[in-house]
């Protein structure tokens, strides 16, 4: 008797452990460099821990149970960072341009994943983080569109690797056009990816900027529940192993719900301080489950295809915020 009810509990256990494990590395890495977000150290850990040691079948079920209510719940508190109020604030120039910014990034890297022949998922997913918050984008999306495991591992690599690159170029190619503190810190919250890696490309503009550039990159996260929904309605006309997802996902609703909570005011500052950490350490223990899927071979078998969708993706998300800030902003 004892035998039936201890067998599936160990491997449960075990996930938690080697789950919990994997988040404590990746949050203290990632607070002691804050330019690496805690979610790409932890999807990094993962793939290591999935192809380097002998996790058993079973716990890595059990981790992939695990890693699904990690990943809705992170999503949800994550609406607890967004301030209506303050993305009104911007203006209906600016606010039309982070929109049409989103929707020609998101749907233009759709269309050129397809041209290039990258796998519809993994297009997916690059065009979700690259158009409005990296590998927390990444996460929410992953829970509503087919893909491959590696497909996640594959998006968020690309989004460390092109916004570590655009923490460089915005500042410079800023300088280089003449743009003064506020316009850069407004271009960086609008095509760099992390918030981690907006905040550094705006830095060398000063305190201003950096001010705008967290505003913007706010307002582009209020398009995730929105994003998600509409391709969650459109993937429920593909129904996989005969069965369709829900109309619109219980934890979107619950992100909307917790951005209105956030929008009234009545929060204090001290719960949403710990809110933050709570969804920075939930999201980073789903995407190191993820992680654990992958292994490092499939990884490397996406090739050159992935590194020019993730380029061109960052030129398109780019030149379009720039584009649209100086006509509209």
């Amino acid at each position: 008797m004892s035998t039936t009810h201890t067998r599936p509990t160990k491997p449960y256990l075990t996930a938690l452990a080697i789950t919990g494990a994997g988040v404590a590395a990746a949050y203290l890495v990632g607070t002691a460099f804050p330019v690496v977000s805690a979610l790409t150290i932890a999807v990094v850990l993962g793939i290591l821990t999935g192809s380097l040691s002998s996790v058993s079948e079973e716990t890595r079920k059990a981790i992939s149970g695990i890693t699904k209510k990690l990943l809705r719940a992170g999503v949800v508190l994550l609406g607890l960072q967004l301030s209506l109020p303050a993305v009104l604030a911007l203006g209906p120039g600016t606010l039309l341009a982070v929109v049409l910014t989103v929707g020609i990034t998101f749907l233009g890297t759709i269309g050129i994943g397809r041209l290039l022949g990258v796998p519809r998922g993994l297009a997916m997913l690059v065009a979700t983080g690259f158009s409005i918050c990296g590998a927390s984008a990444i996460a929410a999306m992953e829970g509503v569109v087919e893909r491959e495991d590696s497909d996640v591992a594959t998006a968020v690599a690309l989004v460390t690797f092109y916004g570590g690159l655009a923490i460089a170029a915005v500042p410079l190619i800023g300088g280089w056009l003449r743009l003064d503190a506020a316009r850069i810190g407004e271009w960086a919250g609008l095509s760099v990816h992390e918030v981690a890696q907006v905040v550094a490309a705006a830095t060398p503009a000063g305190g201003a900027a950096i001010a705008v550039a967290i505003v913007i990159k706010l307002s582009r996260v209020v398009l995730l529940a929105p994003m998600v929904a509409a391709v969650g309605v459109r993937e429920r006309q593909r129904p996989v192993d005969g069965k369709r997802p829900p109309l619109v996902p219980l934890f979107v609703l619950g992100f909307l719900a917790m951005a209105a909570l956030r929008s009234t005011g009545i929060v204090p500052g001290f719960a949403l301080d710990i809110a933050k950490v709570a969804c920075t350490l939930l999201l980073a223990g789903a995407l190191f489950g993820l992680g654990c899927a992958v292994r490092i071979g499939t990884l490397v078998r996406t090739g050159g295809r992935a590194l020019l969708l993730g380029l061109l993706s960052t030129l398109l998300v780019g030149t379009t915020a720039l584009v649209t800030l100086t006509v509209l902003g």
